[in-house]
């Protein structure tokens, strides 16, 4: 049960490293790809059953109110309220196929100590509508933009505005990073990004997503398919929630892998636009977002951009064992944005940018410089 929840749950993983695998052998076998959608009809959203022991991981906890967009849509909320005299609040996006539950782990840490945390089922996902679907990333970011806007018109007191902060995960850290660059980024504290999808794959790289999705726009593969098996947490606890999650995804259709190929391509470019206050946190055993990727947006983030790197950290960081150790450098961010991460993931961060060719372009006087000692690479990780 436990390879089952590690593979299944998280899928992705596996087939974002499969798509290296067919666009590296792309030309001499096309056939790989038309396979896929041939096959593609077999995957359907599976229904899962949990065992009377597990009934708890299965719950369905309903949202706690529905935010209306611009469009008409309406996205699920769960809202954990800070206790005590609110600091400020955060609007938290979840990563790929996964929910607003993503968060139930480190939420009530940030309520606890003053922060009142939002977290939206981002379109496409969890009980949003256009579940398993892909609206576009033009949306999706459109989307993170007002919610943000509301939440901050709702923050008002009679003494001003509480600070607005937006946290990403995963994908939700790629469409963080859009939300809070270019011209339409609305006013917000500041940003923290829990290892980004800046996974950019290239041209060659997309192409395969962009055939399957072609081909074969409603087909969709579980993972099963490919011989990837990776871990996105060490915690079976949190690993058990997301599988058994009743919002949880656990099939992927062409065309929303397509669109997060292009999602991660996007962000991957925006690294150098992010010049809001900035907290990027990257874990050395991160199996799906490869040390180049990260390595690439750390190089090119502003040299002002904080980062943290959690040693022994894995792709969901705020769920591992160890993720009271991220909200502590969360809650220290916020709290005191220059001073030392409890951690010392400055230390780890700067150790290994120096190891890596991580370090900022045109380093400021005094800016904190990253690290990581990564993980096994993804294809590493492939059977031969």
């Amino acid at each position: 049960m436990i390879r089952r929840n590690v593979v299944s749950s998280n899928h992705l993983h596996s087939l974002l490293s499969g798509l290296r695998i067919m666009a590296a052998r792309l030309r001499p076998c096309i056939g790989l790809v038309l396979g896929a959608a041939l096959l593609s009809g077999c995957a359907q959203e599976p229904v899962i059953h949990a065992p009377s022991r597990y009934a708890a991981y299965a719950r369905l906890i309903p949202p706690d109110r529905l935010l209306t967009l611009s469009d008409g849509a309406r996205i699920p909320v769960r809202i954990w309220p800070a206790k005590g005299p609110e600091k400020g609040r955060i609007l938290a996006l979840h990563g790929f196929n996964d929910s607003r539950d993503a968060w139930e782990f480190s939420a009530p840490a940030f309520a606890a100590s003053g922060f009142t945390v939002w977290a939206p089922d981002q379109r496409g996902f969890g009980a949003a509508p256009e579940r398993a679907g892909w609206d576009g990333t033009e949306r999706l970011v459109k989307d993170a933009r007002e919610e943000l806007m509301q939440m901050a018109r709702e923050s008002a007191t009679a003494f001003g505005h509480i600070p607005v902060w937006l946290m990403g995960e995963s994908m939700g850290g790629a469409v963080a990073m859009l939300a809070a660059s270019g011209p339409q980024a609305p006013s917000m504290a500041g940003v923290i990004l829990l290892a980004p999808a800046v996974w950019n794959l290239g041209p060659i790289g997309r192409l395969p997503a962009h055939l399957l999705a072609d081909i074969a726009p409603e087909g969709a593969l579980s993972g099963h398919e490919l011989p990837v098996h990776v871990v996105a947490t060490n915690n079976i606890a949190a690993l058990r929630r997301l599988y058994f999650d009743p919002l949880t995804l656990h099939i992927t259709h062409f065309r929303a892998l397509r669109g997060l190929v292009d999602l991660m391509a996007q962000a991957s470019h925006a690294a150098k636009s992010q010049h809001v206050p900035t907290l990027v946190i990257y874990g050395d055993r991160d199996q799906f977002v490869p040390p180049e990727a990260m390595a690439h947006a750390w190089r090119h983030f502003p040299a002002e951009v904080r980062r943290d790197l959690i040693p022994g950290g894995h792709h969901l960081l705020l769920r591992d064992r160890e993720g009271g150790r991220v909200v502590d450098d969360i809650l220290s961010w916020l709290d005191h944005p220059d001073a030392p991460l409890p951690s010392g993931g400055d230390v780890s961060a700067a150790v290994w940018a120096a190891e890596n060719g991580a370090q900022p372009d045109g380093p400021a006087q005094g800016a904190v410089q990253p690290f990581p000692l990564l993980p096994s690479r993804l294809d590493g990780a492939v059977a031969p």
